[in-house]
């Protein structure tokens, strides 16, 4: 590839750290008449090396961080199957066999702490020692560079978990989304007036926020719709203690079994709570319709 500038890693959230990154590798691409490259990884490094404990939960599944990487402007995306195998390759073999042999890489972008190869070996020093050799410059963003827009993918998972979706949203510069296929649910909401669509997220690995009730925009069939979200164990109505998503859609009739929807949170209502009688629920659910109505105007 001519002139191939190059960034590498996991890139989970694509959030406006990873921006950062990719505008560098842009503006490097424009400069030098070249075509950015971003390398990622699939499945997940630590599924593989820690298949039965890598407690991941992760913000994009892998079909929404290919449509966020394709939205931030990158020219190729270059998805490499991670294996065991792939793991045990030292840092020398992955810059030979994947940035020069493969990709023809003529600069390289990595972000600050940027470790590779095996046993995360490889490092930003062993890049600068590598380049001359075959060709290519390396650049580090440095860290107060990534550290000025001060955040980080941990840092927007522990606000997605406390609920606390409008930060995690300004970290990452779009709403937090869930997608999923709506599947039989238990039916009480009909009964007071708020049908609920019960939401099964396909991948497992998908972090899902913390309990409560959320104000929501909604995909369905090229349509945008408003509505709330209750993410819990619903326990006025049950004595269950799984968690469930059920969405109810403001000013909708029709049939969802079946039907895949993408949900947009935008911003936390209230806790889950139990009521004393579902009269008290539903009062307090035209509560949250009217505030919701108000956040999505």
């Amino acid at each position: 590839m001519p002139n191939a500038v190059v960034t590498t890693g996991t890139f989970d959230g694509v959030h406006i750290g990873h921006q950062t990154i990719i505008d560098r590798l842009s503006e490097l691409a424009q400069k030098h008449k070249g075509e950015t490259v971003l390398i990622t990884f699939h499945p997940h490094p630590r599924m593989v090396l820690h298949p039965d404990d890598h407690g991941l939960q992760l913000l994009n599944t892998q079909e929404e961080k290919i449509e966020r990487l394709a939205k931030a402007g990158i020219d190729h995306l270059v998805i490499l199957t991670f294996t065991k195998d792939f793991s045990r390759q030292t840092s020398l073999e992955y810059v030979r066999n994947i940035l020069v042999n493969a990709i023809g890489t003529s600069k390289l972008v990595i972000g600050y702490n940027h470790h590779f190869g095996r046993n995360r070996e490889g490092s930003f020093e062993h890049l600068k020692e590598y380049g001359p050799v075959y060709g290519f410059d390396v650049e580090e963003i440095p860290a107060q560079d990534i550290d000025h827009v001060n955040v980080s993918s941990t840092k927007i998972r522990n606000a997605l978990l406390e609920g606390d979706v409008e930060t995690a949203n300004t970290y990452l510069d779009y709403p937090y989304q869930l997608v999923g296929e709506v599947i039989e649910g238990h039916r009480k909401g009909r009964e007071i007036g708020f049908p609920t669509a019960n939401l099964q997220v396909g991948e497992s690995t998908k972090l899902i926020p913390g309990n409560g009730v959320y104000a929501v925009r909604v995909a369905l069939e090229g349509q945008i719709l408003k509505g709330m979200l209750n993410i819990g164990v619903r326990p006025t109505v049950s004595d269950a203690l799984d968690r469930s998503i059920e969405v109810h859609l403001f000013d909708f009739e029709g049939d969802l079994y079946d039907k895949k929807l993408k949900v947009w949170l935008i911003q936390r209502l209230r806790d889950e709570k139990a009521f004393s009688s579902m009269e008290d629920l539903k009062t307090q659910l035209q509560q949250d319709q009217k505030k919701a109505l108000d956040l999505l105007s």
